[in-house]
């Protein structure tokens, strides 16, 4: 009998495994600041996904401000707590804004790719890019996102703002965070490099 509720209730305590989470891990760009959380291409991922018969749910960990090391202190539990099969981590843009060391923000992303690695997840990890007035630290910045996406051989999408990126009327007043207008052309974009990882077997 103890045996046989024991079984029971491990099978109701089960759904966090059973359900397919796909985890948006990012920034203020992925949080939605300024607009309400519903106009947010996170949630407009989720419509999209209900509209086009994709089981997955989305869980939207992304915080205005965090910076990598803030992110990948707080990954571990993340993936503890929503057991997510697809991670898309969308992180780096204040460490670029602030002109943190490079080769931390490096470490701090591969470390992410290989935490979510091990936790069974998929990930697609999404660069950033800061304009020509930065300098050097500019090109070096844009060109590491694709390096660590190389090196631990996992999904990339360059550049999160690029359908926007010259757009100013896309932009708030800040030139930093896109309008709630222009959130489902970033969802777009976003989607042809999620969706093939939807249609593929989890992470082994």
């Amino acid at each position: 009998m103890f045996r046989i509720l024991a079984l029971l209730l491990a099978l109701f305590a089960a759904p966090a495994w059973a359900e397919d989470r796909i985890l948006v891990f990012g920034d203020s760009l992925s949080a939605g600041y300024g607009i309400a959380v519903a106009q947010s291409w996170p949630a407009l991922l989720q419509e999209r996904l209900r509209a086009e018969k994709f089981p997955q749910r989305v869980v939207n960990a992304s915080i205005s401000g965090e910076t990598s090391a803030g992110g990948r202190s707080r990954l571990p539990e993340a993936l503890r707590q929503h057991r997510p099969r697809t991670v898309i981590l969308a992180l780096g843009a204040n460490d670029g804004l602030r002109g943190l060391p490079l080769a931390q923000l490096r470490d701090n992303l591969e470390a992410m790719v290989r935490t979510a690695k091990e936790a069974k997840a998929k990930v697609l990890l999404v660069g950033m890019r800061l304009p020509p007035n930065y300098g050097p630290y500019a090109d070096q910045f844009n060109a590491l996102f694709a390096a660590v996406a190389k090196q631990e051989k996992t999904a990339l999408l360059p550049f999160l703002l690029e359908p926007i990126a010259l757009d100013d009327a896309a932009f708030q007043p800040d030139r930093l965070h896109p309008t709630a207008a222009a959130q489902p052309r970033i969802l777009s974009h976003v989607w042809k490099a999620l969706e093939p990882l939807l249609k593929a077997p989890r992470h082994p």
